[in-house]
């Protein structure tokens, strides 16, 4: 199944609803159950996984040695930050007030929703503008050294 890729700007109302984008919500599996596992990004952003997703990222985190500390430092975090949503009848998903707040979010203002392929990213714009304006490597170079080995 096609991934979840382009980008949109929506609002997030009072109550942390958020649309999903329809182009988004018609790449979302059947298996997903219209539903997200939300959790914290590896940067100051919002994941959002359908559940079939985010199901196979959590045995594959099962898997790893639970005695290294960093493994359970990740599933710690990874863990503490999850919640499931469902889409509802308007195509809407409740962002946490937690993850709001990491990812310097507001209620009533705009919100950036990238699709990233196997997830869908949420990211203030001004935060997202930032960590592009941050980033050492040209994407010519990164596509490079990223891609250039196929």
């Amino acid at each position: 199944m096609a991934g979840f890729k382009g980008q949109a700007e929506n609002s997030i109302d009072g109550k942390g609803r958020m649309p999903v984008p329809a182009k988004m919500r018609r790449a979302l599996s059947p298996d997903a159950k219209e539903t997200f596992v939300a959790t914290r990004g590896i940067e100051r952003c919002v994941f959002l996984y359908p559940l079939n997703v985010w199901e196979e990222i959590e045995e594959a985190v099962r898997e790893k040695n639970q005695f290294v500390a960093a493994n359970r430092d990740f599933v710690r975090t990874i863990a503490m930050w999850a919640d499931e949503l469902t889409l509802d009848g308007q195509g809407r998903v409740g962002l946490p007030k937690n993850l709001i707040d990491f990812a310097g979010l507001q209620t009533g203002s705009k919100a950036l929703v990238i699709g990233a392929f196997d997830r869908i990213e949420v990211w203030d714009p001004d935060v997202f503008q930032a960590h592009l304006n941050d980033q050492d490597e040209s994407y010519e170079s990164l596509a490079e050294r990223v891609m250039g080995g196929i």
